[in-house]
């Protein structure tokens, strides 16, 4: 068997960083034309200047049209009367969301329960980072990093939280000092395990640092819990035993929320009950449940 430890919080840390992804760790063996225009000073025609002047007043207007819109909250009213709630998911990302095939992923079937709740239906958006949220007109994402120290930004505000990024054991001693970890890259996770010393191998996304442990490519992993559930759910055969770690680090460990984008007072407070409720009949907890992953209560 497999074995892993863990840092939790990849996906939402990595599209934040914004989101990274995460800190769990398997230990195999137990195993972005410069354009230059000339300055024609005097030679500029009385007939230019005007037009320039009002190509910068139209310019002007539209822009401060686009940041208007953009600072208008979103009220219980307008989704209530559009009917329905958009919540931007990235299409390829099992077990959190995916845009093909038989199986949406926990985000989609849990902002589709959300949205039942305020008596709407759920309409997705599919973005593949966080810098795409505000263009695609999100309501909703799931998976946000809820930290009373660290308040989102963007005008993003946070739900009551329902679930618990955390790790319950704290030590690196049974990594040997040429082992390999795979680190999400730029991850808060690859970071910490640089200035301990650990030797990290940097990857894009979570399924390839998986994939390179199960071919004996590294040694350890570094990942979210919700990979780990999800891979053993699919690889039954050779499950991935998980060891948390860094229990004590608070940059390491947090609640998981859903983040609003500019809600009134009335949208959060039903989302805040639409969640309360949820985690009341264990709805969240079966959700969670289909995709291997173990539902942990917020602190």
């Amino acid at each position: 068997m497999t074995r892993a430890f863990s840092s939790e919080g990849s996906r939402q840390e990595n599209a934040s960083n914004e989101e990274s992804r995460a800190r769990f760790r398997f230990d195999r063996n137990a195993k972005g034309f410069v354009a230059r225009a000339e300055r024609r000073g005097d030679r500029r025609t009385a007939a230019c200047k005007p037009r320039y002047r009002l190509a910068r007043y139209v310019a002007g207007i539209c822009l401060l049209l686009l940041g208007s819109a953009a600072a208008d909250a979103r009220s219980l009213e307008i989704i209530t009367e559009r009917g329905a709630l958009t919540l931007c998911a990235n299409p390829n990302a099992l077990p959190f969301a995916s845009k093909t095939g038989p199986v949406q992923g926990f985000q989609i079937e849990l902002g589709e329960k959300i949205a039942q709740q305020l008596g709407v239906k759920l309409t997705r958006e599919w973005v593949i980072s966080a810098i795409q949220y505000r263009r695609a007109d999100c309501d909703l994402v799931l998976d946000s990093i809820a930290r009373k120290d660290t308040p989102p930004a963007g005008g993003v505000q946070v739900s009551r939280p329902y679930h618990r990024a955390d790790s319950r054991a704290s030590s690196l001693a049974s990594l040997g000092s040429d082992q390999r970890v795979g680190v999400p890259v730029g991850s808060l996770v690859s970071m910490t395990l640089d200035k301990g010393g650990t030797v990290t191998s940097p990857f894009v996304f979570e399924d390839d640092i998986v994939a390179a442990l199960a071919n004996r490519e590294i040694e350890a992993a570094a990942v979210t819990p919700a990979t780990v559930g999800w891979f053993n759910q699919q690889h039954a055969d050779k499950p991935l035993r998980l060891i948390p770690a860094f229990d004590n680090d608070p940059d390491l460990n947090w609640n998981i929320a859903a983040g609003l984008f500019r809600p009134d007072d009335k949208l959060r407070q039903r989302v805040d009950a639409a969640i309360e409720a949820l985690l009341a009949d264990g709805t969240i907890a079966r959700i969670y449940a289909r995709y291997g992953i173990e539902l942990r209560p917020p602190q």
